[in-house]
């Protein structure tokens, strides 16, 4: 028989009526750890045995929990058998409690649980919280390892086991990647004690106390405003409901096309003009097309938002193998040529033919599909080894073109554009977003020579062109730029 008791949260006054039974009757108790309060209030005439030296000689947790595991299960192969306690809940945050059942069930050694009080109860008490809110229980240590916190930030979060100054720096870091610096954060230590205190604190102070235990948890309320996926999904799906918009309701997923192309412009505009508010409003409504295509898919039964995010998900990790894997590269080029061969092998386990070219949308604007294509190409080495070879290319595609007669004029216009693409990549320059800029700044710099002419009382097909040439240059004076945007100069 193996008993596995509950402590409570740190106060012997927690102990169940059950624990107190079977506490009076065993004569020896083996303690997940002395570091505990409820262990010194243990019986007197129990021979108290603990795995804290277990911390110290393995290495990871994970091998910690299996040794304690296994020596539970050993033990309770004895006539006798074993009672094992661990603080607070069984079934709160003890991942021994898990291995030791399972391990237990395939040696067909029966398992009794004694409950007892978790640190959640008595938490929620100093907070005032119902737990049936919405309330999410989380471990620090597992929050700690990650890069983003798998909370809904709608939502309450009680992060427990905050017990060094260490993890609440790696912890604050993960939070950060979801909540402002600045949002509000409650510390909770040893609420089940007397002794028990709290203290509010802004998320970036986290890691500025020392005075961290095991019975430390950490509270991090709602944000102020709604900003959770799952909240923005249901917006949606209201709106879509017989409950919301007639407009919403009629859409469809072709309907919806020229939306979804005119929100992508949106952001690329936002990004031309380097304006982070503008930004964040543009992605915002351009997730609100991927949002809407994917509430229309759950109503035809054609796919999910979770199908959605788990294929790109799986397709990431899977095309990382150098992050996600064992893999070693030596640079970014390597990374490339790995992706697309791992993307020939996808292919190729579905029976399907791929060229290293799909993928690029056919309706992308032309000199941006000329980069990828070329980008593309580059990945399985078919490029330039340098900028200067694609300059000789270029000297040699305006020989062509100048030689060109008027049958084939477009077709060499067409591969000196092409080159300048690639010239452009060489260099790390975004060919479709210098021409964009190139076209901001020529359509700025044309309007105030406009208005300058407009407060002369002029108009500028009065110009002769030598006063154009004298107001483009005051045009470009007054912007303080010595980028040159005429068409005669480019």
């Amino acid at each position: 028989m193996i008993i596995i008791l509950g402590l409570g949260p740190g106060d012997p006054r927690y102990w169940t009526q059950e624990a107190l039974e079977v506490l009076r009757e065993i004569r020896e108790i083996y303690v997940r750890t002395r570091r505990h309060p409820a262990v010194a209030a243990l019986p007197p005439h129990l021979t108290v045995y603990d795995f804290d030296a277990v911390y110290a000689e393995e290495e990871t947790m994970e091998a910690v929990y299996e040794r304690i595991a296994r020596a539970v299960l050993e033990l309770g192969r004895r006539p006798e058998g074993v009672c094992y306690a661990v603080p607070g809940s069984p079934f709160v945050g003890e991942a021994t409690v898990a291995r030791i059942r399972t391990l237990a069930a395939e040696a067909g050694i029966p398992v009794r649980i004694v409950h007892g009080l978790s640190f959640i109860e008595v938490v929620l008490e100093r907070l005032g919280l119902d737990a049936l809110d919405g309330l999410q229980i989380a471990d620090a240590f597992e929050l700690a390892e990650r890069y983003h916190p798998p909370l809904n930030p709608d939502r309450p979060a009680l992060i427990a086991q905050l017990d060094s100054r260490t993890v609440a720096a790696d912890l604050k870091l993960t939070l950060m990647n979801q909540y402002p610096p600045d949002h509000p954060v409650t510390l909770i230590d040893a609420a089940g004690l007397p002794t028990a205190r709290q203290e509010t604190c802004p998320l970036y102070a986290l890691d500025r106390r020392v005075d961290f235990t095991p019975l430390t948890a950490l509270y991090v309320p709602p944000l102020t405003r709604p900003g959770a996926f799952e909240t923005f999904q249901d917006t949606i799906a209201h709106l879509r409901s017989p409950e919301g918009c007639p407009w919403d309701r009629e859409q469809t997923h072709q309907s919806l096309r020229s939306n979804l192309l005119e929100e992508a412009y949106e952001v690329l505009e936002a990004l031309d003009a380097d304006d982070p508010q503008r930004l964040k409003e543009e992605l915002g409504d351009l997730l609100l097309q991927i949002v809407f295509h994917s509430q229309i898919a759950v109503e035809s039964g054609e796919f999910s938002m979770a199908e959605v995010i788990a294929h790109v998900n799986e397709k990431i990790r899977r095309r990382h193998p150098h992050v996600f894997g064992d893999v070693q590269v030596s640079g970014v080029r390597q990374v490339l040529e790995n992706w697309e061969r791992i993307k020939q092998r996808e292919k190729s386990e579905q029976g399907q033919w791929a060229s290293a070219l799909d993928g690029i949308p056919k309706g992308l604007p032309a000199l941006a599909q000329a980069a990828a294509y070329g980008e593309r190409a580059a990945r399985l080495k078919f490029d330039w080894s340098d900028a200067d070879g694609v300059m000789e290319k270029l000297q040699e595609e305006i020989r062509e073109i100048a030689a060109a007669g008027p049958g084939r004029r477009a077709a060499e216009f067409g591969d000196l554009l092409f080159t300048l693409a690639q010239l452009a990549r060489h260099w790390g320059i975004d060919p479709e977003a210098a021409l964009r800029e190139a076209n901001a700044r020529f359509a700025r710099r044309f309007r105030r020579m406009e208005a300058i002419a407009a407060a002369q009382g002029r108009r500028l097909d009065e110009l002769s062109p030598e006063e154009l040439d004298r107001l483009w240059e005051q045009a470009k004076s007054e912007e303080g730029s010595e980028t040159s945007g005429a068409i005669k100069e480019t």
